[in-house]
């Protein structure tokens, strides 16, 4: 895909958007990027054939940042405006100009704001005399503007007003900085799914690069058994069917009652009609599942094999800010764990924590392979004992959704927020064919959360002065495991908004304990 290329799509894709309205500014680079991705490419845009295949991916994101800053200077039929602040690159504003109207390269110099003009409207003499006599006078009419966007009717320094108050704070700067992962790598994965098809798509596609027979993005390979039937397709529950051996040996799972201590042996599976249609007896699975097909050889030769190579860092200047209750680096306890029946345990001897996070088993009107609550039981809950001040994570799904939030409110929270968690497969698609839903296959969960509801004398809420905001997105998108495990990224987010405080997971199982928490 070559430069000017792309800079068409870009253009005819961006004015595609602005013109209707799709677009809500301020954005991030990466945000634009995503709808310019999603947005259908108008056919014939190319002469030539072989150009019909290009497109923008999300991995595109530093090529389409650089074009947008080109397009800022350079664009004749439109405008962009963008704010770079701390190496994140902003959209502000993009707006078209009025038909017939391109900027001077004055204009492109200064960046000034293109002021609404008018023209004297032009008269047909004739079919005015033909009309009468009538007196005529010089009207005037605007330029067209659907295409000038609120922001960009505002003068200059309204705009840079507007663009002082986008800017993030330097305390939610040093924030993110210090909370940054050290590992910002993406394992993207081929649309192709195996090597062989890569390949041949590779081959069937000119303008792939001919040096290489597969991309570098992570492939799989297909498991074939005596009993698969490669016909059938592949499983809709791939690694988390229940015949698959990694989901039978998952330490999560309970043994069948009456089992030897610290063994595996068989396992307490779901009855009733599991994936395939197999039933109790949880026969082999005759559809196609997969594993992971790499080596050092594959792909680009300059990828690293464990992750980017480390760059030196400069060591920042830390302050004293987002350290958590303490105040201070915390020194992380080793886990800590509790079996027991939570209905009848007394929560008092553990004192109090900063955070805590349940998954209970709620009563979601369908067959689940572990014992449910009821609604009372819940509500029932000694949960206030464990706080005097924090926040709740509390994991929902299905009609638990309403019985939740009601739960909260009796337990005597507030509910500030609410995470999604967006389930993909292990091939990273989003999964067709959840285990819950009445009405339609669930393929995410929510998880509410609240702060115990303290107020100050004038009756407003008091949010923890130690809690760490504006960090993390309410969207995770990660891949199902076995039954009730939750995504591993929740605890970093968990994590980065109250750093070093006690926590508490209630109704964990053996894979949610972890350092710093109580399970």
């Amino acid at each position: 895909m070559s430069c000017d290329e792309l800079k068409v799509l870009a253009i005819t894709t961006l004015t595609s958007l602005v013109s209707s309205n799709k677009l809500s500014f301020p954005m991030s680079a990466m945000s634009l990027l995503t709808r310019v991705v999603s947005t259908k490419v108008p056919s014939g845009l190319f002469v030539n054939p072989s150009s019909s295949s290009v497109r923008f991916r999300l991995t595109d994101q530093s090529r389409f940042e650089r074009l947008l800053e080109d397009l800022s200077q350079t664009w004749d039929a439109g405008s962009i405006s963008l704010l770079r602040d701390n190496r994140v690159l902003t959209v502000q504003d993009i707006s078209l100009y009025p038909n017939g109207h391109t900027r001077s390269p004055a204009e492109v110099a200064s960046g000034d704001a293109v002021t609404s003009r008018k023209r004297k409207r032009v008269i047909d003499e004739e079919a005015d005399s033909a009309a009468g006599d009538e007196e005529t006078e010089e009207t005037y009419e605007e330029l067209e503007t659907q295409g000038m966007s609120t922001l960009w009717s505002l003068s200059k320094d309204m705009r840079e007003a507007y663009a002082i108050l986008q800017r993030s704070t330097a305390r939610g700067r040093l924030l993110a900085e210090q909370f940054r992962s050290p590992e910002e790598r993406f394992e993207a994965i081929c649309s192709h799914i195996t090597k062989d098809d890569c390949a041949k798509a590779r081959r069937l596609n000119p303008s792939a690069s001919s040096s290489l027979a597969i991309c570098d993005r992570v492939h799989f390979r297909a498991l074939i058994r005596p009993h698969t039937d490669a016909t059938l397709g592949h499983c809709s529950y791939l690694n988390t069917c229940y015949s698959e051996p990694t989901y039978s040996q998952s330490p999560s799972i309970p043994s069948f009652p009456g089992a030897a201590p610290n063994t595996r042996g068989p396992v307490s599976l779901p009855s009733g009609l599991g994936a395939g249609g197999r039933g109790k007896e949880k026969a082999p699975c005759r559809y196609l599942h997969y594993e992971i097909d790499w080596d050092e050889g594959d792909g680009e030769a300059t990828r690293a094999i464990n992750g980017r190579r480390k760059e030196d860092s400069k060591k920042i200047h830390k302050l004293g800010i987002g350290q958590g209750p303490a105040g201070k680096a915390p020194s992380v306890l080793p886990p800590q764990w509790i079996n027991c029946d939570l209905r009848r345990f007394d929560y008092s001897v553990l004192g109090k924590f900063h955070v805590i996070m349940a998954d209970p088993p709620w009563d979601i009107h369908m067959s689940l392979p572990y014992g449910t609550m009821t609604d009372d039981e819940m509500r029932a809950m000694p949960i206030p004992t464990l706080q005097d001040e924090g926040l709740l994570f509390l994991w929902v799904t299905g009609r638990a959704m309403e019985v939740g939030r009601e739960c909260m409110r009796v337990w005597g929270y507030t509910r500030v927020d609410e995470v999604i968690w967006v389930k993909t497969n292990q091939l990273q698609r989003v999964i067709r064919t959840g285990r819950t839903g009445h009405w339609l296959n669930h393929t995410k969960e929510h998880m509410l959360v609240g702060i115990k509801t303290v107020t100050d004398e004038s009756g407003a809420l008091k949010f923890p002065s130690w809690a760490n905001r504006g960090l993390d997105t309410d969207v995770i998108v990660s891949e199902v495991r076995e039954t009730s495990r939750k995504p591993d990224e929740v605890y970093g987010l968990i994590e980065r908004m109250c750093p070093g405080g006690r926590k508490i997971e209630v109704f964990g199982r053996k894979h949610n304990t972890r350092p710093g928490c109580v399970v």
